[in-house]
C-alpha cells in the first residue's frame, strides 16, 4: 500500500463526535512513551501528523486521521504511567474504554510494546481486556533500533511465551522502527489485506 494523502479529520472525548463513515479504522495504542506519534508519522511519510512530546501521557484525546480517503488510522491516548493527575487519567481511560466498547467501524487495533523491555503486565492485562471483548488486535514492537537483534528477538519471543500461556494462537505481530523504516511496509500491507477482506 502507498498512501497519498493523510489528513488529520478531528479531535475528541466524546465517542459520539467521531466520524460518521462507515470506513474500516485501525486504531493505535500502547503505552505512555512507546513511540506511538512516531510511528504513525514513520508509517503516513507525515513528519508532523501525529504530534511527538518528550513527556509521556501527550495524548489525551481520539485522533481520527483519514488515510488514502478510504480508511481511518485513530491514534488513541496511552494507557499506563503518565505524568497527569488522577482525574486526567482517568478521564482519558474512560475514553478509551467508550471507544473500544461502542465504535463498530473498528476492525483491528494495533497494540503498541515497546521491544526494549520484558513482558510488562499492563500490555498483557490489555491484550487480555481486547480478547474477552472480542476486539480484534495485533501487536507492533517498536524501537527494535535501540537493541541488538539478539536482544530484541529475546525479548519478542519471552512476549510470545507469555502470551501463549492465556491464549491459543498469538495475535499477528510485527517489528518496526520509526528510525529505519522497519515494518512499515509489512503493516501498511497487512492494512490493505484487511481492507480487501472487508469488501
Amino acid at each position: 500500500m502507498k498512501i497519498n494523502t493523510a489528513t488529520f479529520v478531528i479531535s475528541n472525548s466524546d465517542i459520539n463526535k467521531c466520524p460518521s463513515e462507515k470506513l474500516p479504522e485501525y486504531a493505535f495504542i500502547g503505552r505512555s512513551n512507546v513511540g506511538k506519534s512516531s510511528l504513525i508519522n514513520m508509517l503516513t511519510d507525515h513528519k508532523g501528523l501525529a504530534k511527538i512530546s518528550n513527556k509521556p501521557g501527550k495524548t489525551q484525546l481520539i485522533n481520527h486521521f483519514i488515510i488514502n480517503k478510504v480508511w481511518f488510522l485513530v491514534d488513541l491516548p496511552g494507557y499506563g504511567y503518565a505524568k497527569v493527575s488522577k482525574k486526567a487519567r482517568s478521564k482519558f481511560q474512560g475514553i478509551i474504554h467508550d471507544y473500544f466498547n461502542k465504535r463498530l467501524q473498528l476492525v483491528c487495533t494495533f497494540v503498541l510494546i515497546d521491544s526494549r523491555h520484558k513482558p510488562q503486565k499492563i500490555d498483557l492485562e490489555f491484550m487480555q481486556f481486547l480478547g474477552e471483548n472480542n476486539i480484534p488486535f495485533s501487536i507492533i514492537f517498536t524501537k527494535i533500533d535501540k537493541l541488538a537483534k539478539t536482544k530484541v528477538a529475546k525479548n519478542i519471543k519471552a512476549y510470545v511465551q507469555g502470551m501463549l500461556a492465556f491464549w491459543e494462537t498469538m495475535p499477528p505481530y510485527f517489528i518496526s522502527s520509526s528510525v529505519d523504516k522497519t515494518g512499515k511496509n509489512e503493516i501498511l500491507e497487512y492494512i490493505e489485506t484487511v481492507n480487501s477482506d472487508l469488501k
